[in-house]
């Protein structure tokens, strides 16, 4: 669960509650998505954007995983990118 951390760098604070919420919707998206685990590249865009919603404010676990598959989504049939 903690595999979100190595994004958090030089990010703003966030409390433990918070970076578990985020931790937890990065795997639910990885799982979800069928992410291997070799996908460097794909798994930093997930995070990055994770990261990038909780920086606005968004902090549920469910919101976030929710937001990152719908934008996956249209980015898949927009063949576009999930970096912010």
């Amino acid at each position: 669960m903690v595999t979100i951390l190595p994004f958090l760098r030089d990010q703003c604070a966030f409390d433990p509650k918070d970076v578990q919420a985020m931790a937890m919707a990065f795997e639910d998206v990885c799982k979800t998505l069928e992410v291997p685990a070799d996908a460097a590249s794909l798994r930093e865009d997930i995070a990055i954007r994770i990261v990038a919603l909780a920086k606005r404010g968004e902090r549920s676990q469910s919101a976030l995983r929710d937001r990152v598959l719908s934008e996956a989504a249209e980015t898949h049939e927009g063949q576009g990118n999930l970096r912010p």
